[in-house]
């Protein structure tokens, strides 16, 4: 009986580590459970600021990886694949390690963890710029703002109902992640491939944002009839 209640408060806890966001991204339940069993053997010394700096790391080697593909060969975009992994290993580890520990400074998270997602998203994107070549720079360009925008959205959306969601629908930054990578991957067998999965990641975002904004409107909308009554 008290193995079942010990038991029971471990479930109780693990979920309220994942209770400040809601997730619906595709992944998300592997993700979490990956997520779990990594906060268990996270050393101690290594507090969620590290966590933090390891998920800037991640969007730095990728950035080399760009650059390193554009000096030498594009074998080196595959560099890019771990970089990808560190990046996401820092960046769901560092806030969860806070709440892990019960640590978790939620308005010093919440800023600390959008001013580094930013800064990685424009490491990604200068990393592609540095890559592409001629007119098809402009899809790095294009590529940092589409995302930008959907973060705004993501900020507004807490603002007005309250609910802190990094998802759109079931696409979220680990899938992100994850096309990414297989882009990479893609390009470095079939060069020039790169162009058309830009192509079509921008307009994938694009499509998103769009539906998220009207989405967005109409809950201020009703968010300000609400205050009315």
């Amino acid at each position: 009986m008290r193995d079942h209640i010990r038991k029971h408060k471990d479930v109780t806890d693990d979920k309220s580590i994942f209770s400040d966001r809601e997730r619906t991204n595709i992944l998300r339940k592997g993700e979490q459970w990956l997520i779990l069993f990594l906060l268990k053997r996270v050393p101690r010394w290594a507090t969620p600021n590290i966590m933090t700096g390891i998920g800037l790391l991640g969007s730095s080697i990728v950035f080399s990886a760009f650059i390193l593909a554009h000096f030498y060969s594009r074998n080196y975009l595959l560099i890019g694949i771990p970089g990808l992994f560190t990046n996401w290993l820092g960046d769901s580890l560092d806030g969860r390690l806070a709440y892990y520990r019960k640590i978790a400074r939620k308005w010093y998270g919440f800023a600390l963890d959008i001013v580094m997602d930013w800064l990685s998203i424009i490491l990604i994107g200068f990393g592609y710029y540095f890559y592409a070549s001629g007119t098809t720079q402009v899809f790095a360009f294009l590529f940092v703002v589409l995302y930008g925008w959907s973060m705004i959205i993501s900020q507004l959306r807490y603002k007005i109902t309250g609910f802190y969601q990094i998802d759109s629908g079931h696409l979220g930054p680990t899938e992100l992640r994850v096309i990414i990578s297989i882009i990479l991957i893609t390009e470095t067998f079939i060069i020039g491939s790169i162009t058309y999965f830009a192509i079509a990641t921008i307009l994938l975002l694009l499509i998103i944002n769009s539906i998220d904004t009207l989405k967005l409107l109409k809950a201020g909308d009703a968010k300000d009839r609400e205050e009315k009554e």
